[in-house]
């Protein structure tokens, strides 16, 4: 939750910063020796070429240390040879250790590589190769000799507050990531754009801009589908230009950290990625449901009309968020005593917890100053707040003045647990939302609280009421080099801590601010799992490299238009690449007030977020789903199919645990050969093979969507499919449908449904197989897998007893069909009861819709009279001679937690 009036930066500033910032800052190194580590890495040591005072003066000796850490990864670190330089903590980001005592070789070299017996390193895929001087290196395939980065393209400049480097990239490369930003453009990064990271409070409806997280991650994608990803492991703000033949980096701190990650594929990229920031944090399976939330919900009575209304409408629901309107007088950990007080909230959770849903409240970092507050009296007597200039650094949140926690602190990280245990035990949250952890302050500069006023005052509560002036003595404050924050080159102190504060240990916020968000959620994470030994779940608005590993993220502060629809799309597909595959945005628009037509389309799409809330403003009119007749018809309808879904999404979140695959994903993910999905943004697959297609205009009621080549089949109507050579489509989409199709080659595991996760998780299963269209002369194939366990277990794993995994496939001639499953750890669905129902057999032959069929169970003869089975037709969308079949048995009852071995004949 931010303050109502967005910050919007207009203009010239935006388009001409690159040229402003052009001028030449340094000019190289000389890699005048090298070594062979113990560990296999190979040490250097850079000596600077020619001294230059643009940003300050340039540190003369460096140090190169190259290392193949796996088969596909190699990592390039740069830093100065004599002096430590502020690097991500181990503590929060856990990876290899460059070694402190490198060993330098006493050989020098010439100026030629030839000195050194070598000019590359090889390892795995991976080939680093350098020249000497001036010094550069490039990162190549060696299955192709590819080159995937090449810093000989600029200079090397290394200076205590500027870092530049600078690769070239070949025009046809497509690029994707670099964020956090709202990109009008789409999904790929758009040439002659500069990308600022910095975590900032700025809504995010202002385009092309620093946003809530900082990512310097990208994957680069060639032709063919050949992909590869690069990691900059840098916390301090940066510029990043991109000319659509060179990317540049221009970093104000920290070191030169790079990891380049071989892929070939993008899932490989990711699942590399992850491998070494950390696998995607498993989610409850309620987190999966539908959330309702707003800002401004009055009272306890007034949410719980909210959560009868949704029952009332039998719209699903599984969770009910309250933002701030909770607290007494916006203060963390504290209940409004007339609106909220004790003694009615704990019977409503009672009754919802009863009832299968869930409940989740906003907690923000900034602690109201207030000498009467607990968390207050305890946070000072602990000394755990952010200091500067000798005292706790002072700001102004929504309680008014506040002080930050220090979350690099241990101390702090216990008392952070010790709240929410505290907190717990009055109200028992089934997960927290940390806002405003940017961190967002509604002042600039250092401040004091005033004498002859109150604070907050009558105005607008994020109006400024501290006395402040601002800081301009120091380094920190103003860095040589002015990063363009906040789309404008504002302050780097502009609304949030002052950058020459202090942490734990005497680290500056200069060099840690863009990992407030991302300390908080790993102290907040680990109090809940430490308190409730269950999955936590945990919301964060900033977010940094490795977020995923503790927490969800949703885009912060839309607005209710259809552009901000649209463009909800390609932050969503970016986080998936971050490895935060648990990502939404404010279904509905944040503020002003929605429409009718545009909430109806818009939870149509949101439906299939991956995480999927509708979020409202204090000031905008309301907006849960039932208030409209349309909406609510729009919102059973597609959130009906998410819950009949949920068992596939589930295992996607158990795919995106143990191998960072991402859960909504870009088409190029799974069609990286076909270069026309390189572009596509209106459009994402949840999973390999389910493609959603929704409405992002209004008064529209179709879809040009485009379709990969293969069979497409409709799963509202599975009696419509595409057929497609690779091509876009015209698909119809009434007011109340979103088109959303399975690949053939998918078996997609669903249940019935329900007005909970709860109760949706407890019905029969169906298995939709999809073949392809006209396989007979090739042959048909599909396969799939689920996962299924508790939902709230704290490890998500394969364990007996707990859980219970399963591999499905099937295969067809054209003549016979069988389908089989292979169980590992069966007992866990077995003592659930679940079974098979129900078998929904796609793109069968159409001459044979009308056939007897004899049906064979683990080779033995299963009588039709224990279940039944339908033929209807397909039609398709685009050739209608591409027809075929589909069969629906029924009636099966087929233990899930047995294999299944199922065969068919398609003739009489």
């Amino acid at each position: 939750m931010a303050p109502l009036v967005a910050l919007f930066f207009t203009c010239v500033v935006c388009v001409l910063w690159p040229l402003g910032h052009g001028q030449q800052a340094g000019y190289g190194y000389h890699l005048v020796s090298v070594d062979q580590g113990s560990d296999g890495s190979m040490i250097g040591s850079l000596e600077l070429l020619k001294k230059t005072d643009t940003y300050g003066p340039d540190i003369p000796h460096l140090r190169l240390y190259v290392k193949h850490e796996t088969e596909d990864r190699v990592r390039v670190h740069i830093t100065d040879a004599e002096t430590k330089r502020w690097e991500v903590p181990q503590e929060l980001l856990s990876r290899e250790q460059v070694p402190a005592d490198l060993k330098i070789s006493s050989r020098k070299a010439k100026s030629t590589n030839s000195a050194f017996g070598f000019s590359e390193l090889s390892g795995g895929e991976l080939i680093f190769s350098f020249v000497a001087n001036p010094f550069g290196f490039a990162i190549k395939r060696k299955s192709n000799g590819d080159v995937l980065f090449n810093s000989s393209y600029g200079s090397l400049v290394f200076k205590d507050q500027y870092l530049e480097l600078t690769t070239g990239l070949p025009s046809t490369a497509s690029l994707y990531g670099l964020g956090e930003n709202t990109q009008p453009e789409g999904i790929k990064i758009a040439p002659k754009e500069s990308y600022t990271l910095y975590t900032t409070d700025i809504s995010a409806i202002n385009l092309n801009t620093d946003l809530y997280g900082s990512h310097p991650f990208y994957m680069d994608v060639r032709n063919g589908g050949t992909s590869h990803g690069v990691l900059l492991m840098n916390s301090n703000g940066m510029d990043v230009f991109y000319t659509g033949n060179a990317l540049t980096y221009k970093v104000i701190g920290g070191v030169l950290d790079f990891y380049f990650f071989a892929g070939t594929s993008p899932l490989d990229v990711v699942q590399q990625y992850t491998a070494l920031i950390g696998r995607p944090v498993a989610m409850p399976y309620w987190a999966f449901g539908f959330h309702q939330c707003r800002w401004g919900y009055q009272n306890v009575s007034d949410i719980t009309n909210v959560v009868d209304n949704y029952n009332k409408s039998q719209i699903p629901l599984d969770v009910i968020w309250n933002d701030d309107d909770h607290m007494d007088a916006a203060k963390d950990f504290t209940l409004d005593p007339v609106n909220y007080p004790e003694h009615k909230l704990r019977p409503f959770l009672d009754r919802i917890h009863a009832n299968g849903m869930r409940y989740v409240v906003l907690i923000d970092p900034g602690i109201a100053i207030n000498t009467s507050y607990g968390t207050f009296q305890r946070g000072m007597a602990d000394d755990v707040f952010i200091m500067h200039d000798g005292a706790p650094f002072l700001g102004q949140v929504w309680p008014g003045a506040v002080y930050f926690p220090d979350f690099l602190n241990p101390k702090t990280v216990n008392f952070w647990a010790d709240e929410i245990s505290r907190f717990h035990s009055m109200v028992p949250v089934d997960g927290l939302w940390i806002d405003m952890n940017e961190v967002s302050n509604f002042c600039s500069g250092k401040c004091t609280v005033p004498t002859n006023r109150s604070c907050p005052g009558t105005g607008l509560p994020w109006e400024c009421c501290l006395d402040c002036t601002n800081i301009t003595a120091t380094q920190w404050d103003v860095p040589p080099y002015k990063i363009n924050a906040s789309g404008a080159g504002a302050p780097l102190g502009f609304k949030t801590i002052a950058t020459s504060s202090v942490h734990y240990n005497g680290i500056l916020e200069y060099d840690a601010h863009s990992l407030y968000g991302f300390s908080q959620a790993i102290a907040t994470h680990k109090a809940l799992q430490n308190l409730l030994n269950k999955r936590p779940f945990v919301l964060t608005r900033s977010t940094f490299v490795g977020s995923g590993s503790y927490a969800a993220h949703w885009t912060g502060d839309n607005k209710a238009t259809w552009e901000d629809l649209r463009y909800s799309i390609s932050t969503i597909l970016n986080f998936g690449m971050f490895g935060m595959p648990m990502v939404g945005a404010d279904i509905c628009g944040f503020y002003p007030d929605t429409t009718e037509e545009l909430c109806g389309r818009w939870i149509q799409l949101g439906a299939f977020y991956p995480f999927s809330r509708d979020h409202s403003n204090l000031h905008s009119k309301r907006q849960e789903l039932y208030l409209w007749d349309s909406v609510a018809k729009s919102a059973r309808k597609a959130l009906g199919l998410r819950y009949r879904l949920l068992p596939y999404l589930y295992t996607l979140n158990y795919d995106a645990h143990t191998t960072g695959a991402p859960i909504a994903r870009p088409l190029f993910f799974s069609f990286p050969q076909d270069p026309e999905t390189y572009g596509v943004t209106k459009q994402f697959l949840l999973g390999p093979g389910v493609l959603v297609s929704p409405v992002l205009y209004n008064s529209t009621t179709s879809v040009n969507a485009y379709f990969p080549k293969g069979s497409w089949y409709n799963l509202n109507d599975m009696t419509m499919a595409v057929k497609s050579n690779g091509q876009y489509v015209t698909l119809q989409a009434p007011m109340d449908t979103i088109n959303v199709h399975v690949y053939e080659g998918m078996i997609l595991p669903m249940q019935r449904g329900g007005l909970t996760s709860t109760a949706a998780r407890m019905t029969p299963f169906t298995l939709i197989v999809a073949f392809p269209l006209g396989f007979e002369s090739t042959g048909g194939n599909a396969k799939g897998h689920l996962f299924l366990d508790g939902g709230e277990d704290v490890e998500m794993k394969i364990a007996e007893g707990k859980s219970t995994y399963i591999d499905f496939s099937a295969e067809s001639d054209g003549k016979k069909a069988r389908l089989m499953s292979h169980v590992q750890n069966g007992a866990y669905a077995l003592s659930q009861g679940w079974v098979v129902e129900k078998l929904i057999i796609l793109g069968l032959p159409s001459s044979h819709s009308s056939s007897q069929l004899a049906f064979q169970l683990d080779g033995k003869p299963f009588s039709s009279s224990s279940f039944t089975y339908s033929a209807q037709s397909h039609s398709t969308n685009i050739d209608k001679s591409q027809g075929g079949a589909i069969m629906d048995l029924n009636g099966l009852a087929l233990p899930l937690g047995r294999n299944i071995d199922l065969s068919w004949t398609l003739t009489a």
